[in-house]
């Protein structure tokens, strides 16, 4: 199976991003196009997941979009790397768990590659770190699926500004706390784009 991969040097509108989504979503359902995947950062938005709820919201001041991806709460800024895709499941094995389990076994590569051990969590979605004997988010997950097409994608916590995240209770998790790779102290990551892209493809290629 072919993949087009897309990687943005300047930050993507949220909005527009969506758009190019789901076109890509009906492009790649009619066989009009190749699966995809696409790196880019946002500027600093905050979303709303189809579980979403209203008191996860701390900061009611905040522009929240609606999305229809899975999941609640969550933030795109600077310094964290959102890595969207659509693949055909049509042409793969109509499996959303093991499409989960694949792409957190694809971002558990990338952090290994920075000698960062990470973990999936049963209870709560997203990969996790332990830093200082406390369990901590370091990548979300967002996935939606419609016509056994699957898109959304993840997200990587590499420098973005973490203060960000009290004006909600991220993925609508109360009582663990987010960090990022610079927060645990992994300064030199540059090259990130292509240690996702390397494993990416090494997980659905």
């Amino acid at each position: 199976m072919s993949m087009e991969v897309k990687n943005s040097k300047k930050p993507v509108d949220y909005l527009k991003s969506m758009k190019i989504l789901e076109k890509r979503v009906n492009d790649v359902f009619l066989d009009k196009k190749d699966e995809f995947l696409w790196i880019l950062e946002h500027e600093t938005t905050y979303t709303a997941g189809t579980s979403a709820k209203e008191e996860d919201l701390l900061n009611k001041k905040i522009k929240v979009i609606k999305t229809n991806r899975g999941g609640k709460h969550t933030l795109h800024s600077p310094g964290q790397k959102v890595v969207y895709f659509v693949l055909n499941l049509n042409k793969r094995k109509k499996d959303i768990r093991k499409l989960i389990t694949q792409i957190e076994n694809c971002m558990i590569s990338v952090l290994q590659e920075y000698n960062i051990k990470s973990h999936p969590d049963s209870n709560n979605i997203g990969i996790w770190v332990n830093e200082n004997n406390e369990d901590k988010k370091i990548g979300a997950i967002g996935v939606r699926v419609k016509k056994w097409i699957a898109y959304h994608g993840f997200t990587l916590n590499i420098s973005n500004d973490l203060s960000l995240y009290k004006k909600i209770v991220p993925c609508g998790i109360k009582d663990k706390k987010v960090t990022s790779l610079e927060n645990i102290g992994i300064k030199n990551h540059r090259n990130i784009e292509k240690v996702i892209i390397k494993n990416f493809l090494n997980t659905f290629l």
